[in-house]
Order: structure tokens, then sequence, then C-alpha cells
């Protein structure tokens, strides 16, 4: 369930404090745990070192993402592979 119109996207005041520093396009990374937060046209060019529960996934924002939570960059699982005889046999063959 989405949050309510009335209250507006959730935005993270920290992640905005931590950008007014810096330049759009630096190569500066910041680091945030706030998966939830909405990405807001001010975002746009920053690098985020968004958390997945073990590492720091860099998420560059463009304008396509605009609306989007910067978790949603962020798997936090890793595709091993599916298994069975038939997996095995294209692995042996490449």
């Amino acid at each position: 369930m989405s949050k309510s119109l009335k209250k507006g996207p959730y935005i993270d005041e920290k992640l905005l404090k931590k950008t007014s520093g810096l330049k759009a396009g630096d190569a500066t990374v910041v680091k945030t745990w706030s998966r939830s937060a909405t990405i807001i046209p001010e975002m746009i060019g920053y690098t985020f070192g968004v958390h997945n529960g073990k590492d720091f996934i860099s998420v560059r924002v463009t304008e396509e993402m605009v609306g989007h939570k910067l978790g949603e960059f962020s798997p936090t699982t890793k595709f091993a592979r599916h298994g069975g005889k038939m997996q095995k046999e294209i692995e042996k063959g490449k």
C-alpha cells in the first residue's frame, strides 16, 4: 500500500542535507540506509550508496528514476542460478 497523496512523498531530510554541499555529477558517493526515500528532481546527477543489508550498492540517479524509491535500485537478494540436469549440461558445454 502506498502513502496517501495528502501526506506527500517520503523524502529523507538527511539526504538533502548531504547533497546540498556537493555538485551534481560529482564522484562522491552519499551513503544511505534510507531505502524508502522517494527520488525527487533535486537528486538527479548524484550517486547514492544504498544499503542492501550487507553492502552499499552505487545508484546514480537519472531523470527516469524520479518518483521511485531508492531501494528499488539496490537488490537485496543475489540470484545464484536455476539448478537441474539441463543447467549443468549447458554450463559444461561453455
